[in-house]
């Protein structure tokens, strides 16, 4: 094999390496933005007519969450079939990814449980109380609790927000 025969097979194939890996980063990217996509998307079973279900979807949402509606006459049977206790309920249930969500939960308590990923059934926030997500009342503000609910239907407080803390989108 003639010098410039060598030369021009090693060109040819110093080429392909980079393309090769250029070929894999692109094919890749896709799969990356579905694995991204499905992190952040929130399945919300709620009633139709909740005007307060609505606004904490919006929240989600104005958070950079994909939300997913299903609009259910009753929310009881979604939490009884995710595994969640009737005292933790509110008036809308989700799943973010293994997770049930229950009730007002703020979008940087959803971001704190992806990234610290604990065992646990999910996160609850129940009842309705004013001030969380959704339930914006003016300078109205009742203390509440974000509870880490534990897969054996036990909880404790994963945040607790007080008549004047405000939640951050």
């Amino acid at each position: 094999m003639s010098t410039t025969n060598i030369e021009t097979a090693s060109r040819r194939f110093a080429l392909k390496i980079p393309l090769a890996l250029m070929s894999a980063a692109l094919l890749t990217q896709p799969l990356r933005a579905l694995a991204a996509s499905s992190a952040n998307q929130v399945s919300v079973w709620k009633t139709p007519s909740c005007g307060c279900c609505h606004e904490w979807v919006a929240h989600l949402r104005k958070s950079g969450f994909e939300v997913v509606t299903h609009d259910v006459e009753d929310t009881a049977p979604i939490r009884q079939k995710f595994g969640l206790n009737a005292k933790f309920g509110s008036c809308h249930t989700a799943r973010l990814g293994n997770y049930v969500v229950e009730g007002h939960v703020p979008a940087q308590e959803l971001r704190r449980l992806l990234r610290e990923q604990p065992k646990a059934l999910g996160l609850a926030v129940p009842g309705m109380p004013m001030g969380s997500p959704g339930m914006e009342m003016g300078d109205t503000r009742d203390a509440y609790d974000v509870l880490l609910v534990l897969a054996d239907g036990s909880s404790r407080i994963y945040q607790s927000y007080t008549s004047k803390t405000s939640v951050k989108s």
